[in-house]
């Protein structure tokens, strides 16, 4: 049973590098292109929100919250409630304690 579970957590772990190469050239190419798309950048965040356990997708995800309060303040708020509500542990991580 622990082997199963180290094989698990390893799997993620896999799945989550390759998201984050995945999403740090797309949240690149959003914000450099300045695309005010915001279906476009919302799917985006959906999608990355499952993979918010690790600190380098939740920094790109992070940056894209601030791109999108640019755009539309309401849909970020969403976007931040949503990571609070599936991750975080009393506000520590989405800019309480954090300066990103």
């Amino acid at each position: 049973m622990l082997e199963e579970i180290k094989a698990i957590v390893e799997k993620r772990q896999e799945l989550a590098i390759q998201a984050c190469e995945h999403y740090d050239t797309l949240v690149n190419s959003i914000v450099n292109t300045q695309n005010k798309d915001v279906n476009h950048i919302s799917s985006t965040l959906d999608f990355m929100l499952d993979f918010c356990f690790d600190e380098k997708i939740l920094l790109l995800y992070r940056r894209l919250c601030r791109y999108l309060m640019e755009i539309d303040p309401q849909a970020t708020v969403t976007y931040v409630n949503a990571y609070r509500e599936m991750w975080d542990e009393e506000g520590v991580k989405f800019g309480n304690n954090q300066t990103n």
